[in-house]
């Protein structure tokens, strides 16, 4: 007899708490516990990697996102096509009803930060385990009812598995006009109200204009960076401390902790780090979690801030996701700059400014958005002294009047267009 979806959740409770214990416990020794399982349930079921699934995570290449969707068919442990993928998730994007899968397994479509897109493959045992770990470690017990309002740019029954008789959950289309979601966000009152940052300002400026009454007591901030100023802006409007979920489509890497820092749930994945400096480090990360998908080696394009923290937990700790890679600005004779340094840079040109974005056009050319408009030449003149300080010379800056944003997409607010 098949177990109810509910049951498999207090299922997947039970042994997250678990792997947690057992990590916290002896780290290398639970994660050597479960690449040994993962490699005789999971890999050895995998077309790409069953001849090497009794190896050690040395032995397996390390991917990024065009290789992973190159290799979708001959990875995924179900047996399905790309193609049949992409055209259930197309048709679901097409008519924004998300509910159909493939022999039971849910099929996600993200366009990520990149713009390049990728396909997700997650099954009912893994939406069940999804649940709980955003129950366990994001949403945490309570017996209170709560409402969630949830941003997406596409809604999935991997989101809608939340759904219970203590938690209403409401999907919010990101592709439609925020002004058309006020009346039923006023209507709903949100307990917690989860979406990217770009989004969540927009609800700020909504509640600071009075045409949005919400006091939700949980704010969570996914998909996009999370600048400071941002961070701050929310917790003054809505009084509550704003959370971060370090996730995408390759799966829930992370989350925020009690002293504010995020740590990466390694638990169930191995992270191996690419160091780009001291402390900034881009992540190359194996979830063996993942059953129908399998994710090896697969490295984000995230910079992330390792850090120390005092929460107690032996999982890694990072105190800011910077932002892509794709966003460090490079200059000729192989300078760069960091987004977080012309993020501060810019935030700190003058107290007015409340928005911005910038988007390295060329080798030596800026173009610079900034919210007000006639503190343009304040952001001009704070980032050439930044360079001229870096030894970096030459840089023109072009004036933008608009943010360069397609709705339902993720905001880049520094972002280094390649040629």
């Amino acid at each position: 007899m098949k177990m109810p979806f509910k049951l498999k959740v207090i299922v997947a409770l039970f042994k997250l708490a678990r792997q947690r214990q057992r990590f916290e416990r002896n780290p290398q020794a639970h994660q050597q516990r479960m690449w040994r399982t993962f490699g005789q349930t999971t890999l050895s079921k995998s077309p790409l990697y069953k001849d090497i699934a009794h190896r050690s995570i040395d032995a397996f290449p390390v991917q990024g996102k065009e290789e992973f969707n190159r290799d979708f068919d001959r990875i995924n442990t179900r047996g399905i096509r790309y193609n049949h993928a992409l055209q259930v998730a197309d048709e679901a994007e097409s008519s924004r009803d998300f509910t159909p899968t493939i022999d039971g397994v849910t099929v996600g479509l993200s366009s990520g930060t990149s713009g390049n897109r990728g396909i997700f493959l997650v099954s009912e045992e893994e939406r069940a385990s999804w649940v709980a770990m955003v129950l366990q470690r994001i949403l945490g017990f309570s017996l209170r009812k709560r409402k969630v309002a949830f941003f997406l740019r596409a809604n999935s029954k991997l989101y809608t598995s939340v759904q219970s008789r203590l938690i209403q959950f409401a999907f919010f289309d990101l592709l439609i006009p925020l002004e058309h979601h006020l009346t039923r966000l006023n209507d709903l009152q949100p307990t917690i109200v989860v979406g990217q940052p770009s989004l969540l300002m927009m609800l700020v400026e909504a509640q600071e204009q009075g045409t949005l009454h919400i006091a939700p007591q949980k704010i969570i901030s996914v998909a996009e960076v999370l600048s400071d100023e941002d961070k701050a802006a929310l917790k003054v409007c809505f009084q509550v401390p704003v959370q971060q979920v370090y996730q995408c489509n390759e799966g829930m890497f992370g989350q925020t902790c009690s002293q504010g820092n995020f740590h990466l749930n390694e638990d169930g994945l191995l992270i191996e780090k690419e160091w780009l400096d001291a402390t900034r480090f881009q992540p190359i990360i194996t979830d063996m979690r993942r059953k129908v998908q399998p994710v090896i080696r697969y490295k984000m394009n995230d910079i992330l801030h390792a850090t120390e923290c005092t929460c107690g937990s032996k999982m890694i700790a990072v105190s800011q996701i910077e932002g892509r890679t794709d966003d460090v600005l490079h200059f000729p004779g192989g300078k760069r700059v960091f987004p977080d340094f012309i993020r501060r840079t810019v935030i700190g040109a003058h107290p007015a400014i409340s928005n911005y974005q910038i988007i390295q056009e060329g080798s030596d050319q800026l173009s610079i958005y900034v919210e007000p408009i006639d503190q343009w030449e304040s952001a001009k003149n704070a980032l050439g002294r930044l360079f001229e300080d870096q030894n970096i010379q030459g840089v023109s800056f072009l004036k933008l009047t608009d943010k360069r944003h397609i709705l339902g997409t993720k905001f880049r607010r520094i972002h280094a267009q390649r040629s």
